[in-house]
This record gives structure tokens, sequence and C-alpha cells, in this order.
């Protein structure tokens, strides 16, 4: 795979589909009808929210990033955080650059909206996304494990 074909490039409509597409293969546990509620609200609000893709030419989206700049981010010292919300490439066109291109793409989109830090998650066990995130000279700086009890 040659990442010099791919285009990175923001989401326009034509680009749902593929979105959707990949939104569901990062986030399995979501219906169709979540994700589309949620896209809907990142692609209405183009001032805090970025959507990114990875264009193979013909309409192909082998890969997507979202971030957004959020007012406060866990172990960050400024007040407007850019914030990798969610990326994913197929494991088909991996390895080639593209998830690198997108994150670079959107630290230049919040380095020009006023962010001085970026910053991301990655759940505990997911070695594949902390090793992605090192790799582009993220650190990790906490862990967490969130728990819950029914009480009723």
């Amino acid at each position: 795979m040659n990442d010099l074909s791919i285009e990175i490039r923001r989401l326009d409509e034509n680009d749902s589909r593929g979105w959707l597409d990949l939104r569901k293969l990062l986030w399995d546990q979501l219906s169709e009808e979540e994700h589309l509620v949620e896209m809907l609200d990142i692609f209405n609000n183009p001032d805090t929210q970025l959507i990114l893709v990875a264009d193979a030419g013909d309409g192909e989206i082998v890969g997507f990033l979202e971030a957004s700049i959020r007012p406060f981010v866990e172990d960050c010292h400024s007040d407007q955080v850019g914030y990798l919300e969610g990326w994913f490439v197929l494991p088909s066109h991996r390895r080639a650059g593209i998830g690198r291109g997108l994150v670079v793409n959107a630290e230049d989109w919040a380095r020009a909206n006023g962010c001085v830090e970026m910053a991301s998650d990655s759940e505990v066990g997911n070695d594949l996304s902390l090793g992605a995130h090192l790799n582009l000279g993220y650190t990790e700086t906490s862990r967490l494990v969130h728990l819950r009890k029914d009480i009723a």
C-alpha cells in the first residue's frame, strides 16, 4: 500500500456512507441509529468538530478521523484542547502513513484554532491504539477504569 495515492481531506456529503461504515467498525457497540445521531451532531458543529477522511479515489474511504476542541481535558494545562475523538484506518491500508497523515492534519487544524495541546484516549488493554498514539509522539498521562453497579 502506497500512502501517496491517498488524499487526506475534510469530509464532504458524498463521504457519509463511507464514514458511517468505518465508524461502525471502530465503535461496533453502537447501533446505526446512534451513529447517525452522533454524526449529525458532529457535522453540524464545524467550529469545534473536525472530520477528516482518507480517500483512496473513486469515493473509497479507507480511513477517518474525528477531532474536537474541548474546554477541559484531564491532565492538560490549557482551556482549549484539540482532542482526537477517534480515528480508524482499514487493516488493509495500515502501516502506510495514513493514520499519521490524519493525525497531523488534525493537529494542524487544532493549532490553527488556537490550541497549544492535543489529547486523546485509549481503552486500557487496547495495545494497538496505545502503540499508535505513542508512535505519534503522544505520552500516557494516566489510566482510569470506570466502575458501576446496579442498585435497584
